[in-house]
């Protein structure tokens, strides 16, 4: 079986459908934790294809964003403490200032409406 921390390992060798699938054997899909419709991404480096479940794309992304944000010296309690101001500063552009005033759109009559 596969080991998380190896760097490439050959696995198995598997056909694709008529369908264009491919079937990941079980012992792999039970070791990775794969269920039925597990996403999947598809990556092409140079000839070859890497399959990479989902979940674990996710958690590579959050290693990175949190390597990246612990090498600024960015601590947890700083990055919380940004969230009022940002949410603000998100809300502002979609809905606008909080107290401007809103100006109303033309509502279409019921006839208008009907069609």
């Amino acid at each position: 079986m596969a080991t998380r921390n190896a760097a490439l390992e050959y696995l198995t060798t598997t056909k694709i459908g008529e369908k264009g699938q491919l079937t990941v054997p079980k012992q792999f899909r039970e070791d990775l934790g794969l269920g039925t419709g597990a996403p999947f991404a598809v990556l092409r480096l140079g000839d070859g294809l890497i399959l990479l479940p989902e979940h674990q794309r996710f958690e590579h992304l959050c290693q990175r964003v949190s390597s990246a944000l612990s090498g600024a010296g960015v601590t947890t309690s700083a990055l919380l403490a940004t969230l009022p101001q940002a949410r603000e500063q998100v809300f502002q552009r979609r809905y606008g200032a909080p107290n401007a005033s809103k100006t109303a759109l033309p509502r279409r009559s019921r006839r208008n409406r009907e069609k």
